[in-house]
Formats: structure tokens, C-alpha cells, sequence
């Protein structure tokens, strides 16, 4: 029997065929000739399933635990030769022992098609907890919408708002939460998403999470998380910021009704408290909104907060309409 070139196996279908997919993606990302284009193609095969997510990532993983990848740079750099023809092999032969593993784990189901997902949304002040069929649960934060799909792909969408996620690990079930640009991938975590006009933060709390951006206009970046990472995203950045522990249960502070704020400047409190509340506050002047605050305060009622700023800073408070004005 003829062999085809590089030793690259027969067409499989199925399992096999994803893990000989994912290699022939990893071979072509190490060549040294990657293109935007070409990254856009990849995400949007990362996105098709959880099972080419899965099968990607944990053949990438096992390639870099190799440590061959450095080591065949450098060689090659001597000889000319390009990269892909030189890899390919081997990447081909790690996938098929994944492969194997895999079969034998009885991962199949990870290839199964994505169902039609339901939708969750919270009013402006809203809190809602969703719980998923395997103990994981979703809990959504004020103006938040978030479309989860059914079934084994283990998938969510968040379009907007804030959500915080308590996902039971399962190493061959990834738990994905797509924003925007930017895709969340679960490793045994609890984690925050916010999504906003210009941003996406996430903040880990356990374990650890995977943040890549996506799509064409996405800058390709991506970061690994470990607990205290706070991840800001936006269309061409990705920020990696470490937070002490207590600063990260403060920011979670909503789940329980409530806002905390560590000399956190007036315009920046406002801010926060107009996610909450129909009635807007506004912030008259530059020089009022720098002024630094610190507290706890009722998320769904200002009233805390207005005399506070009233009675302890002596600054005006006015209504107008729907909003109230503050000013020295």
C-alpha cells in the first residue's frame, strides 16, 4: 500500500477525523506562516463544537509538554526546511494517540450537534440563578442576557451584562462562554464575565480559565488564568491584572445586594449604581466626580449613597425628572 505524503493517515470520520483536522491545524500554525486569515479560519472551526475546541487544545497542550516545538525551531533554522513538513509527522502521531485515549474514555459525545439554546434575561436591578443539569449554575447580574445551548456542547452566550459561573469540571466537556470577540473556555473554575459596550472582564476566583479572542477583527490574542487574574479585553488588547482576594469577593458583592467601593472616585460609584437603578444619577461637574468614596451600599437604592455624599461630603443633591444631580 502506497503511503501518502508525511505518513498522513487515511481520511477517518467521526472522533478521528476531528484530531486529524486539529493536527493538520496545529502543523500549519507552527509552520511559521500564519496569517490572520488563517487564524479566522481556525476560530471559526474552534467554534463549530466543543468536541474541535477540546480536540485542538489538548493536542496543542501535548505538543508544547513535548518541548519540541523550541527545540525544531531552532534546528530548522539551519537547514532551511520549512516547519510544517518537519512537524506535521509528529503532530500527526500525538493526535493519534489522543485519539485513542479519547475512544476509550468514550468522548464521542463531545462531536454530537449543538441544539437550539434558551434564553435568560434580567430587568434593569434583576438577579437570576440558572442551574444546569450537571450542578453547574449561572448566576446573572443586573440588564444581563445570556442564551444557553442544551444538551453535551456545554455552551453559552453571554450578550450582555454580568454573570458569575460555578462549573463542575469535566475535563472532556469543556464549558465555553462565548462574548462577543472573546471566548471563555472553563478548566475546574469559578469565574465572572462582564460584558460591556467597549470591554470584556473577566475575573477568577478558582481554578483556572482560558481567554482567546475570535473572529476576524479579533487581535488573537489569548492568556491562561489562574486565581486573582482579572482579564480586560477589548477589540485590540487583552490586559492581564493580578487582584488580592478580598478585592475579588468585594466585586461579587451584588450577588448578595450589594455594592463596595474602596476610595473609589464619584463618578466611577455612579457608574455602577445607574446599572441598578431606573433612576440615574449624574455627575455635574469633573471636579465632583474625582472625589474619592468608600463603602457599602444597597445596589437597588441610592439613598444610602446620596447622604452620604450629602451629609459626610457636602456635596448638593437635586432632582430632575428622572435623574438626580450632584454637585459641590
Amino acid at each position: 500500500m502506497t503511503k501518502r505524503p508525511d505518513d498522513e493517515p487515511e481520511p477517518q470520520t467521526g472522533a478521528e477525523a476531528v484530531w486529524a483536522q486539529a493536527a493538520d491545524w496545529l502543523a500549519e500554525r507552527t509552520s511559521g506562516d500564519w496569517t490572520s486569515d488563517k487564524q479566522a479560519d481556525l476560530d471559526a472551526w474552534l467554534t463549530e463544537s466543543s468536541g474541535n475546541l477540546l480536540a485542538y487544545w489538548r493536542l496543542e497542550a501535548a505538543w508544547e509538554r513535548t518541548n519540541r516545538l523550541a527545540a525544531l525551531r531552532v534546528s530548522l533554522k539551519g537547514s532551511g526546511r520549512p516547519p510544517q513538513k518537519s512537524a506535521r509527522p509528529t503532530i500527526i502521531k500525538v493526535a493519534a494517540v489522543l485519539t485513542a485515549i479519547s475512544t476509550l474514555a468514550g468522548l464521542g459525545a463531545l462531536y454530537s450537534s449543538k441544539p437550539a439554546g434558551k434564553t435568560f434575561t434580567t430587568a434593569t436591578g434583576g438577579h437570576e440563578i440558572v442551574t444546569l443539569a450537571d450542578g453547574s449554575s449561572i448566576e446573572l447580574n443586573t440588564n444581563t442576557q445570556l442564551r444557553l445551548a442544551e444538551g453535551a456542547t456545554r455552551s453559552v452566550t453571554l450578550d450582555r451584562g454580568e454573570a458569575y459561573f460555578q462549573i463542575r469540571h469535566d475535563a472532556a466537556h469543556p464549558f465555553v462562554v462565548v462574548a462577543g470577540d472573546h471566548r471563555v473556555t472553563d478548566l475546574g473554575t469559578k469565574f465572572v464575565v462582564r460584558r460591556d459596550a467597549a470591554q470584556l472582564k473577566v475575573s477568577l476566583l478558582e481554578g483556572s480559565a482560558r481567554v482567546d479572542s475570535i473572529g476576524p477583527q479579533s487581535n488573537t490574542a489569548s492568556a491562561t488564568l489562574t486565581p486573582g487574574d482579572v482579564a480586560i479585553a477589548t477589540a485590540e488588547s487583552l490586559a492581564i491584572t493580578k487582584k488580592p482576594e478580598r478585592r475579588l469577593t468585594n466585586d461579587l458583592a451584588w450577588r448578595r445586594g450589594l455594592l463596595v467601593f474602596d476610595n473609589t472616585s464619584i463618578g466611577d460609584v455612579v457608574s455602577e449604581l445607574n446599572r441598578y437603578n431606573k433612576t440615574k444619577l449624574v455627575v455635574a461637574d469633573d471636579a465632583t466626580a474625582k472625589i474619592g468614596i468608600g463603602g457599602t451600599f444597597p445596589a437597588r437604592d441610592t439613598g444610602a449613597f446620596i447622604r452620604v455624599a450629602h451629609e459626610l461630603l457636602g456635596l448638593q443633591v437635586a432632582s430632575r425628572g428622572n435623574e438626580l444631580i450632584i454637585s459641590h
